[in-house]
């Protein structure tokens, strides 16, 4: 867990500046020289060198990701808010995060916001000065309230929109959680939990949506994911508060309902036209419960846990 700093550098400082210039993402890879003049199935193989390494940096955040699961966990089961603030390859990466919990965990999609400095771009233009405006952070934050939890993304460490944010936030009383690709960076002493992910140099220097957006990408990915687990929507790997809303997730649900309960395909189907697609009380239903109220009943006492609810079936 990164400790926070009592006066974090503010944007534009001599701090900053030296971390900018000296960050590991914008150092040259000791592979690159000449790569441009190798064969194809060669430079394919450094590329994907780098991105191994760079998943292999993930490993030594593992604490640190358990410690923002824990975050995650506590202000979502608890109705707070989940806020995404970066800039860039890692907005993009904090999108693709985000985007996809209300679909996966059932997370109600109006607990959840992406910022990412100078809006989602609709085409291939992603302007770059947006990200040094601290300014435009700190007001992108100013609905952030103490129960609420920040997952603020950097690769440098130090981008002024995310720092912005985060400061803001905590002003707020909520909970930062930093992740970046240079330790000892502004972003991860401010946080109340720094991730720190070490990748090396980037075989296109400076190239940040290479090796380190994959492993912010993985660390994103391992930190909600047992988040989801934790609060209760993953059973056996599988996704148990599904709500099957288009025809391939009434399939996917259907096999959940059928493969959790031990009931044919047609039993599940029919469970889940009674509880709206909603997977957790269709299995309490084939399971023993009275009706769709009840399962929601035993569900609601046992904080939405379908392993809890079903043992008082």
């Amino acid at each position: 867990m990164g400790s926070r700093s009592d006066q974090p550098p503010k944007a534009g400082t001599s701090a900053q500046t030296e971390a900018q210039s000296t960050a590991q993402t914008e150092t040259l890879h000791p592979d690159a020289q000449g790569l441009d003049l190798r064969a194809d199935a060669e430079i394919l193989d450094t590329l994907l060198d780098g991105q191994l390494r760079a998943l292999e940096a993930v490993a030594s955040a593992r604490t640190a990701i358990s410690a923002g699961a824990d975050l995650l966990t506590n202000s979502l089961h608890n109705g707070g808010h989940l806020y995404y603030a970066a800039a860039g390859s890692s907005a993009l990466m904090a999108l693709a995060d985000g985007a996809e919990l209300p679909g996966t965990f059932g997370i109600n999609a109006d607990q959840i916001s992406i910022h990412m400095a100078g809006g989602i771009p609709a085409n291939g233009r992603m302007p770059g000065h947006t990200e040094d405006d601290d300014a435009a952070g700190a007001k992108a934050a100013a609905t952030v309230a103490a129960n609420d939890v920040v997952i603020a993304l950097s690769a440098s460490g130090s981008t002024p929109f995310p720092m912005g944010f985060a400061r803001t936030a905590q002003a707020a009383g909520a909970k930062v959680i930093a992740i970046a690709n240079n330790a000892k960076t502004p972003l991860l002493n401010l946080a109340d939990v720094a991730i720190c992910l070490p990748t090396p140099p980037e075989v296109i220097a400076g190239s940040t949506r290479m090796g380190a957006g994959t492993a912010q990408k993985a660390a994103l990915n391992m930190m909600s994911t047992l988040a989801g687990i934790r609060m209760g929507h993953v059973m056996d790997g599988m996704m148990v508060n599904l709500i099957a809303d288009n025809a391939k997730l009434r399939q996917r649900a259907i096999r959940i309902v059928s493969t959790l309960t031990q009931q044919d395909a047609e039993a599940a189907a029919r469970a889940l036209d009674q509880t709206g697609g909603a997977v957790k009380p269709a299995i309490l239903l084939l399971q023993g419960a009275a009706s769709p109220t009840a399962a929601e009943t035993l569900l609601r006492h046992n904080k939405n846990n379908l392993r809890a609810a079903l043992a008082q079936v």
